[in-house]
């Protein structure tokens, strides 16, 4: 037996490997305090449990999802968008549903490339974008993230024969690793740029919900963003829902339509009472935002807090459950997670994972109580001593 050799040009997803191997480790006694994954502890609020409980028991709710009217759902994704951002989206030619944005993530790369096209992949940036240039035959080109640039890219430094071959050019705001966000101004000139070169933009916008000292926009909210790109959100960290695998692709009608047809392929679509319970949430309240974000700002302070007494170099991050922080010298960035792993029992990720540019960094996800965290420190501190 044969398996694929595209397989052999990307790494598995180390936090996938690494749940495994936590999961033996508290097996055998260890008290490990994960850090890793991107998986808060927090719920959805009462009333969407409600709701969707009441759409699973519905008889009639089991049938293909393909059976019932989407449209509820694309209207209230348009109008959240309006509300929120400030953006007018047609329901029915640019927004789509779909199961959980990583979804998206992967099948776009199909949409826009052909064998051989250049992807623009922020380094350091969540694997799954390179992942998806590779499986579908494209060419991943690095855009630097560096401190001094605030983590944005410097699009001024792509050469410009890059960006002559480029198809399409990745951006993730509030950003996963760094925390780092982007104001209106970065996407306006990213506009222009976009437009100069004939560039698809591909905006990850997750986080924009988990802020603290910002509101964070839309990439959509720039004149002109509609007429080059499109942008992926979704309902796992806005509305504390991770496991429900509710997002959406809402933008350029032409990447829309296409990314239509390849899901009408790979799916029948979302499960009809996630629909409901996701419309549900999109047109109700989100007052218990407020409370959430507070929980995670203070998870926050403790974490740089702790970072920097122990002497670290820590960015304060403004959105994001994340913090992202230098590494003592002499360690390798996986060497000293690893290290600390094995000796203290807490488990960061390190942030050469993300890329080249990641080395000398790890991550740090905020999906813990405050006091566990704080242990975590502790424990970190006493290492480092």
């Amino acid at each position: 037996m044969k398996i694929a050799r595209r397989l052999e040009l990307f790494k598995g997803y180390l936090g996938t490997e690494m749940n495994m191997r936590l999961t033996r480790m508290r097996e055998e006694g260890r008290d490990v305090i994960n850090l890793g994954l991107g998986d808060p502890d927090v719920t959805p609020p009462p009333h969407l449990l409600e709701v969707l409980r009441d759409a699973v028991s519905h008889p009639d709710h089991h049938h293909y999802p393909s059976f019932y009217s989407n449209r509820p759902l694309k209207e209230a994704i348009s109008g959240w968008y309006g509300r929120r951002f400030g953006v007018q989206l047609d329901p029915h030619t640019e927004v789509i549903p779909l199961l959980g944005s990583s979804e998206g993530l992967f099948l776009i790369h199909f949409c826009l490339l052909d064998i051989g096209d250049v992807a623009l992949v922020p380094d350091p940036s969540y694997p799954s974008y390179e992942a998806g240039v590779t499986l579908a035959g494209g060419q991943a080109e690095t855009l630097p993230l560096l401190k001094k640039n605030s983590f944005l890219p410097d699009l001024q430094s792509i050469p410009a024969e890059t960006a002559k071959k480029a198809k399409m050019i990745w951006l993730n705001y509030p950003n996963n690793p760094t925390g780092a966000s982007a104001d209106l101004a970065f996407y306006k000139k990213l506009v222009e740029w976009a437009k100069a070169h004939d560039v698809v933009v591909v905006s990850d916008n997750p986080y924009s919900e988990i802020c603290f000292d910002c509101q964070p926009p839309s990439f959509l909210q720039a004149p002109g963003a509609k007429e080059v790109g499109v942008e992926f959100h979704s309902l796992s960290k806005s509305y504390n829902c991770c496991g429900w695998r509710t997002g959406m692709l809402v933008g350029n009608k032409d990447v829309i339509a296409g990314m239509a047809k390849i899901k009408s392929h790979s799916d029948r679509g979302m499960y009809y009472p996630m629909q409901v319970a996701a419309t549900k949430a999109l047109n109700g309240p989100i007052d218990f935002m407020e409370e959430r974000n507070r929980i995670f700002r203070e998870r926050r302070d403790v974490v740089v807090e702790g970072l920097s007494d122990i002497g670290f170099a820590v960015e304060r991050p403004q959105a994001t459950f994340y913090v992202w922080s230098t590494i003592p010298k002499g360690y390798t960035s996986q060497e000293f997670c690893f290290k600390v792993l094995d000796e203290a029992n807490v488990w960061m990720i390190p942030g050469s994972m993300y890329g080249q540019f990641g080395e000398g960094y790890l991550r740090i996800a905020l999906t813990l109580p405050a006091e566990r965290l704080a242990e975590a420190m502790k424990r970190l501190e006493n290492f480092c001593g």
